[in-house]
């Protein structure tokens, strides 16, 4: 597991978030982001560590990738439904699929909302700040 530090506050009520994505750029540049607005952030790079990242950290909602190696986004998303510590979290595929049949997918696999990359912060910061989280 690879904790992002804690980022500032404001007025956005402080989230706990995981971002899972096999671009290591792409993973930490946007837990960068997601402190800057003042949220805790873990990410991972692969499903594995996603799972066992979930168990501990007991994320809120989880950016997923769905273009993983070996497991991918749509398997993870399964996966995290069994895990009691990450059940309630809300799903949110960030991934160049962008076709109907890939949000479909998305949907069957319980994932909240579906973005394509690249995703506008500005977008992404309505879409967090909209989330209702237990």
């Amino acid at each position: 597991m690879t904790l992002a530090r804690q980022g500032a506050a404001d007025s956005t009520p402080r989230r706990r978030l995981l971002v899972v994505d096999d671009n290591r750029d792409a993973a930490e540049s946007m837990s960068m982001l997601l402190e800057m607005w003042g949220h805790d952030v873990a990410y991972a790079y692969d499903g594995p560590s996603a799972l066992k990242t979930a168990e501990q950290w007991q994320p809120e909602a989880v950016f997923l990738d769905i273009g993983l190696p070996g497991m991918d986004g749509y398997e993870v998303a399964a996966k995290l439904r069994e895990l009691p510590t990450a059940r309630d979290a809300i799903l949110i595929a960030i991934t160049g699929y962008g076709q109907e049949d890939d949000r479909l997918r998305s949907r069957q696999a319980g994932i909240a909302h579906h973005l394509v990359k690249p995703v506008a912060p500005d977008a992404l910061r309505s879409l967090i700040d909209s989330l209702q989280l237990h």
